[in-house]
């Protein structure tokens, strides 16, 4: 097995004042590997804010807290991306995260 990480893990540096801290993350089964998103009550959240940026309506507090989100989603893409490519491994596939 040949490990190549071109992507370091992403660093998130603060999370959303409004990210609830239970039921923020929903895990799906899809062949055989987790993957992780966002609920549908943050996902609904995050399209307000990209309606309101959409229509320059946001406040500076709100393009940060979306920012966040934006972060949180690169960080979820990663973990999905390195748990597909980990699970692949081990069909005798090599692993690519990037």
């Amino acid at each position: 097995m040949n490990l190549n990480l071109n992507q370091s893990v992403p660093v998130l540096s603060s999370l959303p004042v409004s990210l609830p801290r239970e039921g923020a993350i929903e895990i799906e089964l899809e062949q055989g590997v987790l993957l992780f998103r966002v609920s549908s009550a943050v996902q609904e959240h995050i399209e307000t804010l990209v309606e309101k940026e959409r229509n320059s309506q946001l406040t500076s507090d709100e393009a940060r807290e979306l920012e966040q989100y934006e972060e949180i989603d690169d960080y979820l893409s990663f973990l999905n991306r390195l748990t597909r490519n980990l699970s692949q491994s081990q069909n005798g596939d090599d692993i690519l995260v990037s």
